[in-house]
């Protein structure tokens, strides 16, 4: 397994972990779930989380990685990268429709906040799992 491959693993297990906790919260009955401060707190602390334990395991992944695996990206990781995005760039809209012009209709400002922070969670989930695909698979673009 190549080091960008670990590293795109470490990503979306992490959001897995941290945004399922978020969402389970929310859908569970969580105060966040209903009011604006007691959402951006809980989400401020779960993406926060998140990102030290990304940056933990990045930390890791260099110290245990050699350097000559270590290298910059090249032309076919770029090329996954972009393969990813266009992916999680048709998630993302779907979601910004939903969220920007059918929701405001039907639901309070909480709701709309909490699917638009699930359609970014989803388009990024997309986006990575597209990359491991892509590298399993040995997809050279």
């Amino acid at each position: 397994m190549t080091y960008r491959e670990k590293t795109t693993w470490l990503i979306v297990v992490s959001m897995a972990v941290a945004y399922t906790l978020y969402f389970g919260l929310i859908i569970g009955g969580h105060p966040a779930g209903r009011e604006m401060f007691p959402m951006l707190w809980l989400f401020g602390g779960v993406a926060a989380t998140q990102a030290l334990v990304v940056i933990a395991g990045y930390a890791v992944l260099a110290m245990t990685t050699p350097k000559a695996e270590r290298r910059r990206p090249d032309e076919r990781d770029r090329a996954i990268s972009r393969r990813g995005a266009a992916a999680a760039y048709y998630v993302l809209m779907a979601g910004t429709i939903a969220t920007g012009v059918v929701m405001p209709f039907t639901d309070t400002g909480v709701t709309i906040a909490n699917t638009a922070l699930f359609a970014i969670v989803l388009a990024e989930l997309v986006h990575a799992t597209t990359m491991l695909v892509s590298y399993r698979r040995g997809w050279h673009g």
